[in-house]
């Protein structure tokens, strides 16, 4: 969701009509029409963003965040997403090396160091990002359960990565979709993020894990009766299929795709 469309949902969502908002921040109703439209040239100015934050009740920052990353021209924005994915990288390693260290000299010392990583991480972020860098851990079917891999790394660690500005899930993944199953939704190649914290409903296109051995697939979820699980292809060629709950262990719905350019 772009700038634009935030302020302008945010507005609908309070009943608040654009004359009511544009003269509360001070700026002209067609102004704040562009804005919401995305026509303007250049994001809005701090101190016009900050008026929006607190007329329309944004958590302080939010939009200021959002109209800075767009101002970044997109070859610095690109070098800070990759320094950002390698600091998270390090930071996970080092975790996964505290463990059992900390009242060793090396684990304080190792500490000291994920404390400065962090620090970092946070001071850039504040300036720059919006959202987060997602790993891309692995490939995803959409046909037949298939096996699936996370690559051995820590939680969140990958050697691949996608900023999804709307997407705030620590725990978020993204795993390029294979096979035709959720055509003509899906196609193979897209790339989809996943959302481990959302929660699931019924209808939602899910990254399905099962029990008995780990395999995965991409389907659309639906609740059944006597506490079944239904897992539903949207290509006709591909059967439903119908589980019990404790053969399904884990169901994490899709919050975003990222359509394949160039399909063969």
């Amino acid at each position: 969701m772009s700038l634009g469309e935030l302020i302008r949902r945010r507005r609908e969502e309070k009943k608040l009509t654009q004359d009511q908002v544009a003269d509360r921040v001070g700026i002209s109703k067609q102004y704040l029409s562009n804005i919401e439209t995305d026509r303007i040239k250049n994001p809005p100015s701090d101190g016009v963003i900050e008026r929006l934050e607190e007329k329309l009740k944004f958590p302080p920052g939010q939009l200021r965040k959002m109209a800075h990353m767009a101002r970044t021209p997109m070859d610095i924005r690109a070098e800070h997403e990759s320094l950002t994915a390698e600091v998270e990288k390090l930071r996970s390693v080092l975790k996964q090396l505290l463990a059992g260290r900390e009242k060793t000299t090396g684990g304080a010392k190792l500490n000291a160091i994920a404390r400065r990583l962090k620090s970092a991480k946070s001071n850039v972020s504040d300036i720059l990002s919006a959202g987060r860098t997602v790993p891309i851990i692995n490939k995803v079917s959409a046909g037949y359960p298939h096996h699936f891999t996370d690559l051995d790394y820590p939680p969140s660690v990958a050697d691949e990565y996608i900023r999804c500005p709307d997407v705030h899930d620590s725990q978020a993944f993204a795993a390029h979709v294979v096979g035709d199953s959720m055509e003509p939704k899906y196609a193979a190649g897209d790339l989809v993020i996943f959302s481990p914290n959302t929660q699931v409903r019924s209808g939602d296109d899910c990254f399905v894990r099962f029990t008995a051995d780990s395999s995965t697939t991409f389907k659309r979820f639906y609740s059944a009766k006597g506490g079944k699980i239904r897992l539903q292809p949207l290509n006709d060629k591909y059967p439903t299929e119908m589980y019990d709950r404790e053969e399904i262990d884990g169901l994490w719905p899709a919050v975003m795709r990222i359509e394949r350019i160039g399909k063969a």
